[in-house]
């Protein structure tokens, strides 16, 4: 709930307009996502029933003008972009030739001994930022024509946490 709370603080320019564990009350039965939709003015909450899309490969999707660097609630830039996925079950997002995030998630890639997430994703998520603290992760600039170099790919975010999607054979994951 504190990256959560410092997302929000940092968004809204402020640490006392709105404290999400007052306010934030989970659902005792079933898998839900809050999804909590603010402003200056108002804030809204809405508990949604969560179901895991299962991720198996990737396609990359270059675009050097998004931005999503806030938790949007309009996504059309980025479902611009996932709809680009053709047979895949998602997208990596490659900007001015580095690895940034899929549409769901931040990414991370495992070298053998490291785990590395690009040091510029379009969304510094709350679990990225949370596995960066707990040194987890480490920040990394990857290229595209790196990604062939590592072992493993796992995709990062509040919902699934540390998900490894893929292992060994990254070129197969690759559309």
């Amino acid at each position: 709930m504190e990256y959560h709370q410092e997302r929000l603080n940092a968004a809204l320019d402020s640490s006392d307009r709105y404290v999400l564990h007052a306010i934030v009350k989970p659902l005792k039965k079933g898998l839900y996502k809050c999804r909590i939709a603010y402003d200056i003015e108002d804030i809204k909450i809405e508990y949604l029933k969560y179901t895991k899309r299962k991720v198996e490969s990737l396609k990359l999707v270059y675009c050097d003008t998004i931005i999503y660097d806030k938790k949007y609630s309009n996504r059309d830039a980025l479902n611009a972009l996932f709809a680009k996925r053709e047979m895949c079950d998602d997208i990596l997002i490659i900007k001015k030739g580095l690895v940034t995030d899929t549409s769901i998630a931040n990414i991370a890639f495992f070298d053998g001994v490291t785990w590395f997430t690009p040091k510029t994703p379009l969304l510094k998520g709350t679990c990225r930022a949370r596995l960066l603290d707990k040194g987890q992760i480490v920040e990394k600039d990857i290229k595209v024509k790196d990604i062939k170099r590592y072992k493993k790919i796992a995709l990062i975010n509040a919902m699934i946490d540390f998900d490894i999607i893929a292992s060994d054979k990254i070129e197969e994951i690759i559309c």
